[in-house]
């Protein structure tokens, strides 16, 4: 881990700072003290305070290990409210969950609180889970790295398969300390050999990506050729296109499970073409900059291009690419082919030191 402080002193930021932010449901104080005077010194992540999301996510499978590895709870982090079928927002025990670039937007969801408490500096990692872009929209928002695992790599409660487990941490040396932490088996393998062939999509072929955002992020791709970091792919061609995957979604979210015709077996076939000749697909993590508390808009989806790598179960990240110019945070997504979350995060590691964003 990147020189993560102690748990004293992130409970000391979250009490200073939490009630402007509303990021914790819950600050488990005394716990998290007692716990961190008696762990192991010897074990892998020994005092690494870190958040889980929601009510409850300290009885998640990854909570229990980054437990068993040392590192201490120290709170449960803001979801969304019942009220709200958008899903993008948090409700912390102080208020509601704000942006901590701007207060009058939100900051994603549903792993607000996470995104925001790694973001503000409460703590250096927060679990997440991420069934549409649960984790990639909020890190995106907030400014971190998020990474949502292959489906099946960690086990997930959710029956349809669209959920599966994710992390989000200021560095992606932090979040592959997690992935070594969390999944039996982990293995490095070979690094990956930069420049890795890629191609870069703004919109998926059927989204509507405001121009600000798409500015951002094809700089950023840009700067990531222009350092080695990546190459257009031989023969790419077009961007990928895509079927709009939204009727697809609720169609496995509303019980008809992931074969839910032709739509997902489309894409499905697209993806596996894709990925058998190229390593690396590069798009924008959401087609639209944060909204207002109020919601995002009539017919607006800020889960455009994240939720068709829920339904395919492909691996994917979100990185910090800059910001809007009037201040929103921008992510820059990064999908691998399935099962190569180890080798997604070798790149993102290298996009990393290519992209040194200037914050605001």
């Amino acid at each position: 881990m990147t020189g993560w402080w102690t748990v004293g002193e992130a409970l000391e930021r979250i009490d200073r700072r939490d009630p402007e932010l509303c990021a914790f449901i819950e600050v488990w104080h005394a716990r998290a003290l007692e716990r961190a005077h008696a762990v192991d010194r010897q074990l892998p992540l020994a005092g690494l305070p870190f958040a889980v999301k929601g009510p409850t996510g300290i009885r998640s499978y990854a909570a229990r290990r980054l437990i068993a590895a040392g590192a201490v709870p120290v709170g449960s982090t803001a979801v969304p409210g019942p009220e709200t079928y958008w899903q993008t927002w948090g409700r912390g025990a102080h208020g509601r969950t704000v942006n901590p670039y701007r207060a009058d937007r939100t900051p994603g969801g549903s792993s607000a609180g996470s995104a925001v408490a790694v973001a503000a500096g409460l703590v250096p990692l927060a679990t997440g889970s991420d069934g549409a872009g649960s984790v990639r929209i909020p890190a995106a928002w907030c400014g971190v790295f998020g990474l949502k695992t292959t489906r099946g790599l960690l086990p997930s409660p959710d029956r349809t398969g669209l959920a599966t487990a994710g992390v989000l941490t200021r560095r992606v040396a932090d979040a592959r300390a997690y992935l070594r932490c969390v999944l039996d088996g982990y293995e490095e393998g070979p690094r990956v050999r930069a420049p890795v062939p890629a191609t870069y999509s703004p919109d998926l072929g059927f989204a509507r990506t405001d121009p600000a955002v798409e500015a951002v992020v094809r700089g950023a791709v840009d700067r990531l050729v222009a350092a080695g970091v990546v190459r257009p792919a031989a023969g790419a061609g077009s961007p990928l296109s895509l079927l709009d995957p939204r009727e697809a979604w609720l169609a496995a979210r509303g019980g008809a499970g992931l074969d839910v015709g032709a739509v997902r077996e489309e894409n499905d076939r697209r993806l596996d073409a894709y990925f058998a000749r190229t390593p690396l697909l590069l798009t924008p993590v959401t087609p639209n900059r944060p909204h207002g508390h109020e919601g995002p808009g009539v017919d607006v989806y800020s889960t455009a291009l994240t939720w068709a790598f829920n339904l395919s179960g492909h691996p994917a990240a979100s990185l910090p690419a800059g910001f809007t110019p009037d201040g929103c945070p921008v992510g820059l997504q990064l999908v691998a082919a399935r099962g190569a979350d180890v080798s997604l995060l070798d790149i993102a590691s290298a996009a990393e030191e290519a992209l040194p964003v200037m914050r605001p």
